[in-house]
């Protein structure tokens, strides 16, 4: 899927948050990575297969209003 020099990491990679973002939507809180990841502000994700990882903020940190 990706055809950035060097490759960005896949979407099974424990790294693969670091892919680059392909498309930005901060109004609606979510971006498209090259690995085919969707990242949310909350920082849940949506991964290609379909599997959903719920957010991981650390206890603590304060949600970020918009």
């Amino acid at each position: 899927m990706c055809s950035h020099q060097s490759p960005c990491p896949s979407a099974d990679s424990p790294d693969h948050q670091s892919a680059v973002i392909v498309a930005a939507h901060p109004e609606q809180g979510w971006s498209l990575l090259c690995n085919g990841a969707i990242v949310f502000d909350d920082t849940g994700e949506l991964l290609p297969d379909g599997r959903v990882l719920s957010p991981h903020r650390t206890p603590g940190t304060p949600a970020v209003a918009a």
